[in-house]
């Protein structure tokens, strides 16, 4: 039953618990208005429903920044407990992932209603500073992964990816600046800077990623709570995906022949093996969470992972669409986007409805020491 949040004390006290994994409700949201501008139909009003979904996701990311700064401020021993935990430190790249969604929404579908300039503006201090969080985070969560958190193999997730998926997203993003900047060395600096951030960030998935399958063919499934988590694989796939079919919208007007072409021939060759394999993992981290919701799994703030990974996939399938002008991808992008909206709505209520009635901001309950598991603190956040 869902009642007023309670205020005991100052309103910083709400805040304790607060986590750098709620910017995935600000990812999410993003990815549902920026997916949407692409789409190859056009639907009466589906432009300016995303505009305000944008809209939304820019208030969430103010407010979150707002909370999140109180947390450091009120709560410094919770803040450096999270940073000293390896179940929540990786989270901390959904701050540069949600710093840069937002902003690159704002050129996509936010210029409607703020204007070119302000939209350029606004993305490049979000662009700049999701970039350099993005890449404080791919190298700090892994140096405190291996100097300070005892980790073992069985506890491997998903999770461990969001740090090293972060500069991807600069990576797909940032081509969108390129060209309000000033011909010639600028632009072209810009672009190959977005290459590199996009190498970083594959190399750096192609290495963990193995340690996630391995994990889970010999440990079994993840625990129920975080079973959501393994669509975030889904991440550096549309991703890398969308990333290169930016890279060749751009490259044609910024670098000269042979590199342009070739930017075009990778958004295909990249692109369309890797698009495979993500709807491979797709199929099966679905069976996985089926085989959890049967199990009894609840809802949890690991849900969010159903939306930007997702959404990151129909951004991918548009950028194949354009780039092999082949009907399928239209298709596939049009159907991702389905379910991508459906999970974002079903998500979005039970997250409005945890935190009207204070479940989703309050401490993890202990278990009885006989009954908690080993990763029984990566499962905190679970509405109960």
């Amino acid at each position: 039953m869902v009642t007023a949040v309670r205020h005991l004390g100052p309103p910083w006290h709400a805040v304790r618990h607060l986590g750098p994994n709620w910017y995935a409700t600000i990812m999410g949201t993003a990815a549902v208005a920026t997916a949407g501008a692409a789409l190859p139909v056009r639907l009466p009003g589906l432009r300016t429903a995303c505009t305000a979904v944008w809209a939304l996701s820019l208030v969430l990311l103010v407010t979150l920044l707002a909370a999140r700064a109180l947390h450091w401020t009120h709560h410094r021993d919770q803040a450096r407990a999270h940073l000293l935990d390896p179940a929540t430190a990786p989270f901390y790249g959904c701050l540069a992932m949600a710093l840069s969604a937002v902003g690159g929404g704002a050129l996509t579908v936010g210029r409607d209603w703020i204007g070119t300039r302000a939209a350029v503006a606004l993305d490049a201090v979000l662009f700049t500073a999701g970039t350099v969080v993005g890449l404080a985070a791919a190298v700090a969560v892994p140096y405190l992964m291996a100097v300070r958190h005892r980790i073992e193999p069985s506890q491997a997730t998903p999770v461990w990816l969001l740090p090293l998926v972060a500069p991807m997203v600069s990576a797909a993003l940032g081509p969108l600046l390129v060209p309000h900047l000033p011909s010639g060395q600028a632009r072209e600096t810009l672009l190959l800077a977005c290459f590199a951030l996009f190498g970083l960030s594959l190399l750096a998935t192609l290495l963990m990623l193995p340690l996630v399958f391995a994990r889970l063919l010999t440990a079994g499934p993840l625990p129920l709570a975080l079973t959501p988590t393994l669509f975030l694989v889904l991440g550096p796939l549309g991703q890398s995906t969308t990333a290169v079919g930016s890279f060749a919208d751009v490259a044609p007007r910024v670098v000269p022949a042979p590199y342009s072409e070739g930017f075009g021939i990778l958004a295909v060759l990249h692109g369309v093996p890797v698009m495979g394999f993500a709807l491979l993992w797709f199929g099966l981290a679905t069976a996985h969470v089926l085989r959890a919701r049967r199990l009894g799994m609840g809802f949890a703030m690991t849900w969010w992972a159903f939306t930007f990974p997702v959404g990151t996939c129909v951004t991918g399938a548009e950028a194949l669409a354009r780039h092999t002008g082949l009907i399928v991808f239209d298709g596939l992008a049009v159907g991702l986007y389905v379910v991508l909206v459906t999970a974002w709505a079903v998500v979005a209520a039970c997250t409005a409805r945890g935190v009207l009635s204070g479940a989703l901001l309050a401490g993890p309950r202990p278990a009885p020491v006989a009954s908690r598991p080993v990763t029984g603190r990566t499962t905190s956040g679970a509405v109960r």
